[in-house]
């Protein structure tokens, strides 16, 4: 189901979101692991969590998300600081910005990514 969101894309791509994560959130397959992460911010930004499990790789994926409990992040930006692919096998460094419970939070992160049978999966983040 392709939820309705005016404007920019939450991604921060100069976009409309039917023309940038709105196309992965109805079925298209991510280009590259930079297009996947970032369709993944905007899947935390919309509470999409059915997209969020199905782009997280099987092995690493956790058997449910609960967005809805618990304070609601209002998610505030998304900067990508780098990213390296080599093969089949990426990386993408970002940090998100969010305010939980009116406190203002940094996510910094290096996420590793997969790709199998041509989709982009969420690995993990590296420490």
């Amino acid at each position: 189901m392709k939820p309705k969101f005016p404007g920019p894309c939450p991604c921060g791509r100069p976009l409309a979101y039917a023309a940038c994560c709105g196309r992965y959130h109805a079925g298209s397959p991510a280009a590259d692991a930079e297009s996947l992460m970032r369709s993944r911010y905007s899947a935390y930004v919309l509470g999409l969590e059915g997209y969020l499990l199905a782009t997280w790789h099987a092995s690493t994926r956790p058997g449910a998300l609960d967005l809805a409990s618990g304070p609601q992040a209002k998610w505030l930006g998304l900067e990508v600081k780098a990213q390296t692919e080599a093969g089949d096998q990426a990386t993408v460094e970002f940090v998100a910005r969010c305010r939980v419970g009116g406190r203002a939070q940094r996510l910094h992160e290096l996420s590793r990514f997969v790709r199998e049978e041509g989709c982009w999966y969420y690995l993990d983040a590296m420490s």
